[in-house]
């Protein structure tokens, strides 16, 4: 019996998130890592040098051939100059060489983020809910969004709400050091483990190659919002630190709903907050 080839999958951006996609066991999937510096990447991504802003970049890269593209941008700079070359210039890039491409992917999955919602007074959002962000990172994601739109082929558009998980624990070593938040106590704060976000692309590329039909857009969050005062006092009490934490009254933030994931049969490694950092404190505490 002939073994069926791997699918050629091209993880455009291939930051930790690209890394631990591929890092999932899954013999279905041949993974590629475009970076414009790509050799720190690991032994199980085949390395691939390019620009996602260039369009000969791109268009080479398109001749190889891939069924699915997974992209993961992350700015060089927390600036307003460094978000529009990463996030549009990048999108515009892809639908011009995808569009013009002889061997196009069926399937392009693009990440943006829950900040392109504009709610901010306790209120629940979901696909359908209007995006009207304020800052100027939001209205980027959205743009950039609006021009994915444009691709020929299958797209997903998944906004992920806040990652954290290994590296990225910053709250974690807030709280370790004592540190008082900058945030209003009592806003909405919804979260998404980067194991999870792994999954996701793996759920959604299998769905794709057994040919059910998906929405062009989801949530990535996970299944219970909390406040940061509630987060803050609950992380506390498993690190054994004592914080001078008062909840103020006004409400303020969002509360995502993830409906749409769950009825595509997703099912979470880690539900809530508690299941991801209790899993992170325990790797810390035996460190």
């Amino acid at each position: 019996m002939n073994k069926k080839l791997p699918v050629n999958v091209l993880l455009a951006g291939c930051g930790d998130l690209g890394i631990c996609t591929a890092a999932r066991p899954n013999d279905s999937y041949l993974f590629y890592g475009l970076r414009r510096k790509p050799g720190r990447l690991p032994k199980f991504i085949r390395p691939l040098r390019a620009d996602l802003t260039n369009f000969d970049h791109v268009n080479d890269v398109m001749d190889i051939g891939f069924q699915i593209i997974i992209v993961t941008i992350t700015p060089d700079d927390h600036t307003q100059s460094a978000y529009r070359s990463a996030y549009v210039a990048s999108a515009q890039t892809l639908v011009k060489a995808v569009n013009k491409s002889k061997k196009p992917p069926s399937l392009v999955v693009w990440t943006s983020s829950t900040s392109v919602y504009g709610q901010k007074s306790g209120e629940w959002v979901d696909e359908l809910s209007p995006v009207n962000p304020e800052n100027y990172s939001g209205q980027i994601l959205l743009e950039a969004e609006n021009i994915i739109r444009k691709l020929s082929c299958s797209k997903v558009v998944l906004r992920f709400s806040g990652i954290y998980g290994p590296g990225r624990q910053h709250l974690i070593d807030q709280i370790l050091a004592g540190k008082e938040s900058k945030r209003n106590l009592s806003q909405w704060t919804n979260r998404i483990h980067s194991d999870d976000c792994a999954a996701l692309f793996c759920h959604f590329m299998d769905l794709h190659l057994k040919g059910q039909a998906l929405h062009e857009l989801y949530l990535g969050t996970d299944c219970e919002p909390v406040k940061q005062f509630a987060l803050r006092r609950w992380l506390s009490s498993k690190l054994d630190v004592q914080l001078k934490d008062v909840e103020t009254a006004k409400e303020s933030g969002r509360r995502c709903r993830n409906e749409r994931l769950l009825e595509s049969e997703f099912k979470f490694l880690f539900p809530s907050y508690k299941e991801g950092y209790s899993e992170i404190i325990k790797s810390l505490k035996l460190s």
